[in-house]
């Protein structure tokens, strides 16, 4: 079976019950499910919670919620890949044969359906112990990065031999765009680097947006509120 693991946890410190916060007309959350249930790309669509609220709103927009979280994999320094491994060694001690496992975060209001179906496509073409994950460029080149001297104050570049190069002679470079990453049971459970030999699917800048702070939250309103009205 394809499973989707969408993680929710509870104690959201910078935007207070983010994963069941109204977005848009709906929770935060609902967003993710909907997506992942309209790709048709899973046999189960589930929530790993600790949090009861949220595993209702879950139930309600039509996740299944199978177990609740356990505390050590609910704080604050839990990692995505071993509350996805906790799911997939849950299916696999109840006789569930898994095929392939895509981890959806819940705050990921701007994917298609599509990009999941594309992202397990890709993965058929993947060796068994990589991933496949979302990833959009940099907006600037990062070989012009700055950086501040703490001491004074002063803005220095991380790489000063490369002032002279023109932007379009540098090479492009990507980021995480924290939407989904798809993979086989046993890559999950290897508890390696997620990315490192992995195949990114790349996303255009503009449906992008991390959604961390309070400002993430607005300008991702913004485009949600642009988008209904182009779509």
């Amino acid at each position: 079976m394809n499973l989707c693991v969408i993680p929710a946890r509870g104690g959201s410190k910078r935007i207070p019950r983010k994963n069941i916060r109204a977005f848009c007309g709906k929770p935060m959350i609902a967003w993710s499910i909907e997506v992942a249930l309209a790709s048709g790309c899973f046999d189960q669509v589930i929530v790993s919670t600790d949090d009861a609220e949220i595993a209702d709103v879950a139930r309600q927009w039509g996740a299944a919620v199978p177990f609740m979280r356990p505390a050590e994999l609910a704080d604050d320094f839990a990692g995505t890949t071993p509350v996805v491994a906790h799911a997939v060694r849950w299916h696999q001690d109840y006789g569930k044969e898994l095929i392939a496992v895509c981890c959806l975060y819940a705050t990921a209001p701007f994917v298609d359906p599509e990009d999941i179906k594309d992202g397990l496509k890709s993965l058929e073409q993947t060796p068994a112990d990589r991933f496949v994950f979302t990833a959009t460029p940099y907006a600037s080149p990062i070989q012009r990065a700055l950086r501040l001297d703490p001491a004074s104050g002063e803005a220095k570049m991380w790489q000063p031999e490369q002032f002279s190069n023109r932007s379009q002679d540098l090479e492009p470079a990507y980021h995480d765009a924290g939407q989904f990453y798809w993979g086989r049971p046993q890559a999950w459970l290897q508890s390696g680097n997620l990315f490192e030999g992995s195949k990114p699917l790349l996303m255009p800048r503009w449906r992008v947006q991390d959604i961390d702070t309070q400002d993430d939250w607005i300008r991702a309103e913004h485009l949600c509120e642009v988008l209904s009205k182009i779509s």
